[in-house]
């Protein structure tokens, strides 16, 4: 029997992600998680008040439904992209001054049959100071674009998709040498993944030569993992990490490591410890100053874990640990390392209005509601957080706010810059 489960990927709609892989005995070969340590503490006389300002709201001409987050230029002003809404209801992109003011730079399916793209997603900062981003559909084939933008004009495509080599991209990473890595959730083998394809691994130069590193499910049980919703990571090893939301032995999801060269190694397997329960399903890795790893997992409640690059891994914090869930559920998207090397995330449901949180949570497993969403300031994050050069937070909603189609927020902790910014 395939397995089968629920994936909130937009604004209270519900998309169902069938694995075409088998499902296995549960295997000894790899130790169950630590002892989960955690506890929640409300704001204290030591912890700065946190302040939470809406910036924007959307009301589809100036965008909608945004599933990302926002990324500063060089400029200092901020810059991200809503997947719908704008002049031809496929998105656009924007740019964001600190005081709140948003301009669109950009409306996707401009260009007939939508060959410049639509649903564009994360967006990244180049070292030439360009925008770098992909769309999730569009393109010349349908199956999404990467694409450069200059900040004037229409964005460059770089690559279309076309299925074989990936549909449904998601945001890009520069490596040191200025070549681009990235992920698609589907896409490649289609005969996997109730005909969708499992996802990819990707390289592309600044230039747009474009190469597959991996294509997911690929080994028997889909042991490699498959599908996945966020971007790698780069570690000190040089190497990068990611998580596939399903796949692995248990289809409960795993935690990779891929080389520069497309070498790709799982280093854990989620679901074999609870097994045939999941408590798995991981969304993205963030890098923590101990070297290590911390990701959220999004089988209900969902939980923060810590794993190591040689895959030991430690929940340490189950949410939903409170009466009512005050301290959040549902993550949707993995964790930003702030300044002060604590983590900062959001949860999609919890919270004092059962409509989202955004949190802090220590290496040593200490959690801090910050704001809870009422509907008024926005709903249901799914975006990450961005840590500004004013050492301020930045995050999104995907509905909810003053026009109903979502939101951007501000929140500060009293932080400092971040480092290398």
């Amino acid at each position: 029997m395939k397995n089968q489960w629920k994936f909130l990927v937009s604004s209270l709609v519900v998309t169902t992600v069938t694995f075409g892989c088998a499902t296995a005995a549960a295997q000894t070969d790899l130790a169950a998680p630590a002892q989960i340590r955690h506890q929640q503490v409300t704001i204290g006389s030591t912890t700065p008040t946190p302040t939470f300002r809406t910036l924007v709201n959307f009301d589809g001409a100036n965008g909608a439904n945004t599933h990302f987050g926002v990324i500063e230029g060089k400029d200092g002003n901020l810059y991200g992209t809503s997947s719908g809404g704008g002049a031809n209801g496929s998105g656009v992109l924007f740019e964001l001054t600190p005081g709140g003011t948003l301009t669109v730079l950009y409306n996707f399916c401009a260009e007939t049959g939508c060959t410049d793209g639509k649903g564009p997603d994360g967006l990244t900062l180049g070292s030439d100071g360009n925008l770098y981003g992909v769309t999730a559909s569009g393109g010349a084939f349908g199956y999404g674009t990467v694409f450069k933008f200059a900040g004037v004009g229409s964005p460059v495509t770089l690559h279309n998709f076309d299925g074989t080599d990936g549909s449904g991209a998601f945001g890009l990473v520069q490596a040191s040498n200025g070549d681009f890595y990235g992920a698609t959730s589907y896409g490649a083998n289609f005969i996997e993944c109730t005909g969708n394809g499992c996802g990819t691994v990707f390289k592309m130069t600044p230039s747009g030569t474009f190469t597959t590193l991996h294509d997911f499910c690929s080994q028997p049980d889909c042991a490699d993992g498959a599908v996945l919703y966020e971007y790698l990571t780069r570690g000190t090893d040089g190497n990068f990490y990611g998580t596939t939301f399903g796949g692995g032995t248990t289809n409960c999801g795993t935690v990779f490591r891929i080389t520069p060269k497309g070498d790709l190694t799982t280093i854990y397997t989620f679901g074999l410890e609870y097994y045939p329960f999941c408590g798995g399903n991981p969304l993205g890795l963030a890098l923590g100053t101990d070297g290590n790893f911390y990701g959220v997992t999004t089988d209900y409640p969902g939980a923060v874990f810590k794993i190591t690059p040689k895959g030991e891994l430690t929940t340490i914090y189950n949410f939903c640990a409170q009466i009512g869930c005050t301290d959040g559920a549902l993550p949707r998207v993995g964790l930003t390392l702030g300044s002060d090397g604590n983590f900062y995330g959001t949860t999609y449901n919890g919270g004092t209005h059962n409509e989202g949180t955004i949190f802090n949570i220590t290496p040593s497993s200490v959690l801090t509601t910050l704001h809870s969403f009422d509907g008024k300031d926005g709903s249901y994050p799914i975006g990450g957080l961005f840590q500004a050069t004013n050492g301020t937070f930045y995050g999104t909603t995907t509905i909810g706010g003053s026009g109903g189609d979502g939101t951007i927020f501000s929140l500060s902790v009293g932080l400092g810059s971040p480092e290398g910014r």
